[in-house]
Formats: structure tokens, sequence, C-alpha cells
């Protein structure tokens, strides 16, 4: 029992740290070893995102904020394109799992319910801050878009990528195949992206749908991340990280909970 104890097998108040940095290097090689589809290809699609939209848009648009309206649209755009990686990492590796019947391979290890989270959610944070930075020095050596609150960006997308990727996690769970997967993704995460102030300010908006933005979470990622680059936005980063953090915390303990349980993953 001693031997096991020193490969890291875990006991009460005690961590498996080999366990962990397992699982963490094992969501990590995931996208790593297909970087083109899993970086590459998300600087792409932001790419052509902001160039659609600079060249449809942008000559009549004019200054929003008090930029130009690329400054305006890159930061939006870029956090969009991280938690959707983050949410996808996180989700398909488990719906994978599930659907070859591997899922069990994970779970058997001695590694708590807060391991598991915790090894997920580093993979998803991870690839969202790579994306971020391949956007972000693409931004600076094309267009020139410097960052005025280089804390405050790295902060939402850390924050925003663990959210996602929690929210992943939870759609995992729910999910036993690769279109139930699709739905979660083309009918909740990507409305709930492009409806954030993504493309454009709510103070443009009526009433009641500033107040229904207000209530979505992602808005408040995309309002921070946009304070990061050009130091203003439609709400207070600090309400807005206050929220963030608040939303994450409740996904992190349902999805604690639900790998304690063994909820919808084992048999």
């Amino acid at each position: 029992m001693s031997d096991l104890t020193g490969m890291g097998v875990r006991r009460f108040g005690r961590i498996n740290w080999l366990g962990l940095y397992t699982l963490i290097w094992r969501e990590s090689r995931r996208f790593l070893s297909v970087w083109t589809q899993t970086l590459a290809a998300p600087l792409v699609t932001a790419g052509l995102f902001l160039t659609v939209f600079a060249l449809a848009i942008g000559p009549r648009r004019g200054d929003v904020m008090g930029v130009p309206f690329v400054e305006f649209l890159a930061p939006g755009i870029l956090m969009m394109t991280v938690i959707q990686n983050a949410f996808a990492n996180t989700s398909s590796s488990i719906v994978i799992s599930k659907v070859q019947g591997n899922i069990v391979d994970t779970l058997m290890p001695p590694l708590s319910a807060g391991e598991l989270v915790t090894g997920y959610l580093a993979g998803g944070i991870l690839r969202g801050i790579l994306v971020a930075l391949a956007i972000t020095c693409a931004l600076f050596v094309v267009l020139g878009i410097g960052v005025a609150h280089p804390l405050w960006v790295l902060t939402f997308v850390v924050v925003g990528s663990m959210f996602l990727g929690a929210l992943g996690i939870v759609a995992a769970v729910f999910a036993d195949k690769f279109d139930q997967m699709a739905a979660v993704t083309n009918f909740i995460i990507v409305p709930l992206s492009f409806l954030s102030g993504t493309f454009y300010s709510i103070e443009g908006l009526p009433g009641w749908m500033q107040t229904l933005t207000h209530l979505n979470p992602i808005f408040y990622l995309i309002d921070g991340v946009r304070y990061g680059f050009i130091g203003t936005s439609d709400s207070s980063p600090w309400i807005g990280l206050l929220v963030c953090l608040g939303t994450t915390a409740a996904v992190i303990a349902v999805c604690w909970n639900w790998f304690r349980v063994g909820y919808r993953l084992k048999p």
C-alpha cells in the first residue's frame, strides 16, 4: 500500500498529482496534435469574420465607442472564437469517450471529482489562451491593434475559457451522440455568442433587449475583453468579472457533483 501511495494514489486531503498531470497532458495533447484544426483554423475563421464585416459595414459604420469599427469588432470576434474553442475542447473529449465506450478508462483511475474537472478544464483553458494569443498577435501584425489593459484581457480569456469549458462538460454529460452535441452548439452556444455584443454595442438596442443581454454571462466576457483592448466598454469590467466568476463557479459545482456521483457516465 505504501508503494501505491508513493505513486500518487489519493487519500482524503491529498491530490493525486501524477494522475492529474497525466489527464491535463492528455487533454492538451488532444488538440495540440491537430493544431491546424484547433489553433490555425480558428485564426482563419476570426480573420474571415473581421474581413467580411470590415468590408461590408466598416466604411459606412464610422467610429464606435470612440474607436474605428474594426478595432471595436476585433476583441468581440477574438473572445467569441476563444469561448467556442474552449467549449469544443471539453465537450468533444467526453462525447468521443462516451461514444467509443472508453470513458471508463478516465473514471477508473484514482482521481477525485475535483481532479477530473480540473484536468478537463485545463485543456480547455490552454486551448483558449493559445487561440487568444494567436489572434492577438495577428491583430497587432496585420492591423496594428494593441492591447490597452493586457491583464484584463488575460483574466477574461481565462475565466471565459473556464466557464465555457465547464458548460462543455455539462453538455457532454447529457449528450449520448454527436448530433446531440452539435444541437447544443448550434442552438445554444452560437446564438448566445452572436447575441452578446460581439458585433455591436448594446447602447443601440431597445431597452428590453439591453435587459436580456445583461442576463447573458457571455456578454460580460465579450465586454470585458473589449475593455482590455480599447479601454472602454458597455458595462463595468469589475461587475462583469464578478458575474462571470459567479456563473463559472456555479457550473463547475454542477460538473464536480456529476463526476462525484457518475451521473450519466457510469453504466
